[in-house]
């Protein structure tokens, strides 16, 4: 029997410290295989279109280019690429931002190293995870959040028990199981949100169901 297809990561951090750490305990995994590095988000975009990885781990905060540029130029290049990102401090401007721009996951960077093989995991599987400061930045974001003034798009009843489950993290497979469907309607749903909300990724989902109110209560 075949060993399954391993994760492939590109570390993208403008302090090679950083990128050694994450190198040498993502490379202690079976499942997850780092591919290539890079030091600032051009490089880092250059590095994705060749070694073509399937989850990139992004700082914020570099020269040339940053984290959400790079971010949003990768999602708009390879729509299936995941992308978590990282960052030393949490800042709600930064936060909305790297999710508006496609990011997957945001974690920061004093995650214990198996919180960050999960996210990746987490990524690849196409769930949302984030940490959980960011998280309750989102939680005010609903707090605080108003009426919206445009009307929001017509979603049907199950469409928006789905994009309820985006908010909270599920991938197509556990949607599935939730709601009694298969997983190619799952997906088949998924594609239909976005394709209404003319969003590009199941993250900026997350962000617009918080803000919208529709975040998936339990």
């Amino acid at each position: 029997m075949s060993a399954p297809e391993r994760i492939r990561v590109l570390l993208v951090d403008d302090h090679a410290v950083v990128r050694r750490g994450l190198r040498g305990f993502l490379e202690l995994l079976d499942d997850i295989e780092i591919v290539g590095e890079a030091e600032n988000g051009r490089l880092a975009v250059d590095a994705a279109r060749s070694l073509r990885p399937d989850v990139v781990l992004m700082d914020l905060l570099m020269p040339v280019l940053d984290g959400i540029a790079a971010t949003a130029q990768l999602r708009e290049e390879q729509p299936d690429l995941q992308v978590v990102a990282l960052t030393s401090f949490v800042e709600e401007d930064r936060v909305t931002a790297a999710i508006e721009a496609g990011a997957s996951g945001f974690l920061l960077k004093d995650a214990e190293a198996d919180e960050v093989a999960a996210a990746i995991r987490a990524a690849h599987r196409g769930e949302v995870r984030f940490d959980p400061a960011v998280a309750r930045i989102l939680a005010r974001r609903v707090a605080q959040s108003r009426t919206p003034t445009a009307p929001a798009p017509a979603l049907t009843d199950r469409e928006r028990e789905v994009l309820g489950l985006i908010a909270r993290g599920l991938g197509n497979q556990a949607i599935a199981d939730q709601l009694g469907i298969t997983e190619r309607t799952a997906r088949t749903h998924v594609s239909n949100i976005l394709g209404k909300l003319d969003l590009s990724s199941r993250t900026q989902a997350a962000l617009w169901a918080v803000e919208h109110r529709i975040a998936g209560s339990e």
